[in-house]
């Protein structure tokens, strides 16, 4: 491969003998005067240029054009099999590529760079003799930049060159942009996420310290479901979602009386009743707002409105399905509805399964927590009649991730 030559003009000896058919160079430095006739800013002539032509006069011929027009960062070869690894190495701006070379084809040479994703828009412009209409239309079909029949004019190649490096740094402002674009969408996305999980977890401890002074209950028993949606093949997506919307299963407490709540001991029937009807209330609170509750509220504080928006997000679209049917059971004694099987909604099958788990597994007002093992026998015992039998096995599956979150989220004191 030749090496890059430091030499300001063409060698005359080059110069009287460069092929008139391949190369036009007219009497003077044509170059030279355009350079400062029409001076290309600073960071155009620094751009990186690959010259590829099996005819070593005619690279020296096009490096003098580049020298006298202030361009200076060149490689080149005459030697098309050594094209790639050039391309590759020296990272070029732009290709000034040849057509017919006895070892790679200019055309092939252009077919294996578009094929590469990191040169999939790198400017390439074709010198080239051959004149036939097909070959021009196939190295159009191939993405080229420009195309200039030899003999080629000094200037009107270094004016191309110059578009065609316009026009690349113009693209890569736009990539710049587009990716600042997405840097920000991401930031914010985040920032929002952020805000909605802070949000669910609110509320969500908000309802559980009405029975537990910790609030772990929440942060258990969304783990545990996701860990169960993770074993029965949901998508990563839905296991995040379901991760928050559980959290938020029993916010309906909201609206239970604390005589009821914290009572020792059995309830009555109407107790009960009372209690059963914490689905339905968390139902209605979760719902998403219609539009005239929506415009009722809009100059509400910051919180209000984020709260209002984040109330149509699919998060708590999914929170009120399972507020309201983590109490149905499999053979369609649960309530609030008494659906049966896979009636109900598969979340609220998975939530009924972690639910149940924590409070069997955790010390409450009217109950000591029980052992681990008689948590897991009356878990069993529910099979096909409280539990989804496939949910209960994904539960089993994972025992031990589902152990470790316990252990992780216990209760102190």
């Amino acid at each position: 491969m030749d090496t890059i030559s430091n030499q300001p003009t063409m060698h005359p000896v080059f110069a009287s003998l460069a092929p008139k058919n391949l190369i036009h160079h007219r009497q003077g430095h044509p170059a030279r005067c355009l350079a400062e006739n029409h001076p290309v800013q600073t960071e155009i002539t620094s751009a990186k240029i690959v010259i590829i032509d099996d005819e070593p006069l005619n690279i020296e011929v096009v490096k003098t054009y580049l020298h006298n027009a202030g361009f200076e960062d060149l490689r080149w070869t005459s030697h098309s099999i050594d094209a790639m690894d050039l391309i590759h190495s020296f990272k070029p701006d732009v290709v000034l590529l040849d057509l017919v070379m006895p070892e790679i084809s200019g055309l092939e040479l252009l077919s294996q760079l578009r094929s590469q994703p990191q040169f999939a828009q790198l400017p390439i412009i074709v010198l080239t003799a051959c004149s036939e209409s097909e070959t021009k239309l196939q190295t159009l079909k191939l993405g080229i930049s420009d195309f200039l029949a030899k003999p080629v004019d000094d200037s009107e190649l270094i004016l191309r060159i110059r578009n065609v490096l316009l026009a690349k740094r113009y693209q890569d402002q736009l990539e710049v942009y587009s990716e600042q674009l997405q840097e920000d969408v991401a930031a914010r996305t985040a920032e929002l996420k952020a805000s909605r999980q802070q949000l669910v977890h609110c509320l969500a401890m908000a309802a559980e310290f009405r029975d537990d002074d910790t609030g772990h209950h929440v942060a258990r028993v969304g783990k545990y479901s996701s860990i169960i949606a993770e074993e029965l093949g949901f998508h990563e997506n839905n296991v995040a979602l379901i991760f928050e919307a559980a959290q938020l299963h029993d916010v309906g407490k909201i609206g239970v009386p604390d005589s009821i709540l914290l009572k020792e001991g059995k309830l009555n029937q109407l107790e009960f009743e009372r209690i059963k009807n914490h689905c339905c209330m968390g139902k209605d609170i979760l719902k998403p707002l219609s539009s005239e509750q929506i415009q009722k509220y809009r100059d509400h504080t910051l919180l209000g409105e984020r709260l209002l928006r984040e109330s149509s997000f699919p998060v708590m679209k999914l929170a009120a399905v399972i507020a309201q049917t983590h109490h149905e059971k499999f053979d369609g004694s649960g309530y609030p509805l008494g659906l049966e099987g896979e009636d109900i909604p598969i979340e609220g099958r998975i939530v009924a399964v972690a639910d149940v788990f924590d409070a069997l597994s955790s010390k409450r007002p009217y109950k000591s927590a029980f052992p681990r093992e008689k948590c897991f026998k009356i878990l069993q015992e529910g099979r096909g009649s409280h539990f989804d039998p496939n949910v209960l096995d994904a539960f089993f599956r994972r025992v031990s991730q589902i152990i470790q979150t316990q252990i992780e989220f216990a209760d102190l004191g």
